[in-house]
């Protein structure tokens, strides 16, 4: 019988976000990042959106561990959630250490993981796989692609990368070990799909800290620089901008300030002496000195930016004479809440540098000639596009098509399918739970469909609450029905329709009868189906109906 491998992805597909890919040989399990995504319009009130590891639950005792490719959200956001159900070793760089750290610890985490760093150029063992690390680039440090090893073939899994000739670390990605592999064989290649619909190449992230050395040579304004916390490569181009223009800097944003902490003590941010400075001292020094470093390129209504925009800022207050900088690009969906908080810096008179045309920012994902290279140095015999919505995977594909691949051997993949290996032929062969699980607050996977649906009600037509009174004696009713609203119409400016759905309450609750009025079910439905009905025909409007029924 032929040996089998097994790929099954818990996320990352259909979506940007939430990545998690799992792999199954020789009865053992290891797992590939442990992502978040961020809940979409239509997620009310949800904080963030994590995959579900229903399938990890009931193997936990065939998993030999979690490989983590970097330290962005959407590759280690997950962990302490997962965790929490399904305790396992994880191997990762030093710098995704120092990161995932920080998460275990505010989640009580630290002691009961098991938290090992392994170098690029690595090779790990656990169970049945041998896990390589591949040094790639990306807009994080400490990025690795993996060549996962077994006896049945090498599975090349990239992680997010691109091809930066000029990073700022001063290490290219490692094509050579991609070459050789390539040479000795691939059983299959999953690639990041991310920027697949982009020609050519990817930018350097040099480009950027050109850009910033133009826009701080000369400047009079106080200056402040927004950007994603996680890049520091970004953020240390900042710095050395600023210290080449005798400049001091102040952090502020709690993710900046911890990445930035975690950074520099592992040795990835060289931060010259005397530049950094506290943010409640730099009110000391001039404002034409003063660079600030902060959270919030992506309107987040809780980051620093966010806050200094709208005056609720303790430290900084801006005004005329400051210019801001943002160092990024909008995530899709966040435009309309970057687009807020840009007009309300011009509002109060900040110069406000966002246009793409200044090389502000520059992508961390491969473009399609980088895309190229890389299945060109391959060769796999299968491939599996991943890390993309629909558009982004079906173009990958194309790309693999364009490179000679047979279309036979490759796989159009969604979450939850069972991808089935083996020497020589790929399919999907059937399928495990998956899917989203909502955290709201402190609340993991309490908010579902029916929530999320009265949720929805609730914002777009508020509700209507229906309180009636009944006699413990005879069950009779006992004045009319009070009745309350909540984003649903102005009271005081319909109160005859307000008195009128009293009455067909009342009606109501009395057709139910006397005897059967002390079924309290039937006559909330009662009410409930009556008082919808009137709502409806009445203002086409479908709001929430809580009918609440008092003993008296």
């Amino acid at each position: 019988m032929a040996e089998k491998m097994k790929i099954i992805p818990l996320g990352g597909l259909d979506e940007i976000g939430k990545n998690m890919t799992v792999y199954e040989y020789g009865g053992e399990l290891i797992v590939v990042d442990c992502g978040m995504g961020f809940p979409g319009d239509d997620m009310y009130g949800v904080d963030l959106v994590i995959p579900d590891v229903t399938y990890l639950v009931k193997q936990r005792s065939r998993i030999r561990g979690m490989f983590i490719t970097h330290g962005h959200e959407d590759h280690i956001g997950s962990i302490p959630y997962v965790l929490k159900q399904v305790n396992m070793p994880i191997y990762c760089t030093r710098l995704t250490a120092g990161l995932i750290k920080l998460k275990l610890e505010e989640h009580g985490l630290l002691k009961q993981t098991k938290l090992i760093t392994v170098e690029a150029g690595e090779m790990i063992r656990v169970g049945k796989f041998y896990v390589e690390f591949i040094h790639v680039n990306h807009s994080i440090a400490d990025s690795v692609a993996f060549a996962i090893h077994t006896d049945m073939g090498v599975i090349v899994h990239t992680g997010d990368f691109k091809i930066d000739s000029t990073p700022i670390d001063g290490d290219v990605i490692d094509l050579g070990r991609f070459g050789e592999l390539g040479r000795e064989g691939v059983l299959a290649l999953l690639a990041d799909s991310t920027n697949v619909e982009r020609p050519g190449y990817t930018m350097s992230e040099r480009t950027v800290g050109k850009t910033f050395d133009r826009l701080f040579t000369g400047c009079k304004q106080r200056i402040i620089v927004t950007t994603f916390a996680s890049n520091i490569h970004r953020i240390q181009q900042v710095i050395d901008a600023a210290a080449a223009n005798k400049r001091k800097v102040a952090v502020t944003g709690r993710s900046m300030e911890n990445i930035m902490r975690v950074s520099t003590e592992l040795g990835y941010m060289k931060v010259p002496k005397g530049v950094v400075v506290d943010l409640n001292k730099i009110k000391n020094v001039p404002k034409e000195q003063q660079v600030i470093i902060t959270t919030g390129s992506q309107g987040e209504e809780m980051s620093a930016l966010y806050r200094m925009a709208f005056s609720t800022h303790k430290q900084i207050d801006l005004g005329p004479g400051d210019k801001v900088i943002i160092s990024a690009s909008a995530i899709p969906g966040n435009e309309k809440t970057v687009g807020r908080v840009i007009n309300e810096l011009f509002r109060k008179g900040v110069e406000v540098v966002y246009d793409r045309a200044d090389a502000l920012h520059v992508s961390g994902h491969a473009c399609q000639e980088e895309l190229k290279i890389i299945h060109a140095l391959v060769r796999p015999r299968f491939f599996i596009p991943v890390h993309g919505e629909q558009r982004h995977l079906r173009r990958h594909i194309a790309l693999a098509l364009e490179m000679g691949m047979d279309r036979r051997n490759i796989v159009l993949p969604e979450i939850g399918n069972v991808i089935e290996l083996t020497a020589r032929t790929v399919k999907v062969n059937g399928s495990v739970p998956c899917g989203e699980v909502m955290v709201d607050g402190s609340g993991v996977g309490d908010v579902g469909a029916v929530v999320l649906r009265d949720r929805k009600i609730l914002a777009e037509d508020g509700m209507v609450v229906v309180i009636l009174n009944i006699s413990s004696h005879n069950n009779q009713l006992i004045g009319e029905p009070e009745i309350i609203t909540r984003g649903f119409i102005y009271v005081k400016e319909n109160e005859a329709m307000l008195k009128e759905l009293s009455h067909v309450a009342m009606t109501a609750a009395g057709s139910v009868g006397v005897k059967r009025i002390r079924d309290l079910g039937e006559v909330r439905s009662a009410v409930k189906s009556a008082v919808s009905n009137y709502l409806y025909k009445n203002t086409r409007r479908s709001p929430m109906i809580i009918p609440v029924i008092n003993r008296v």
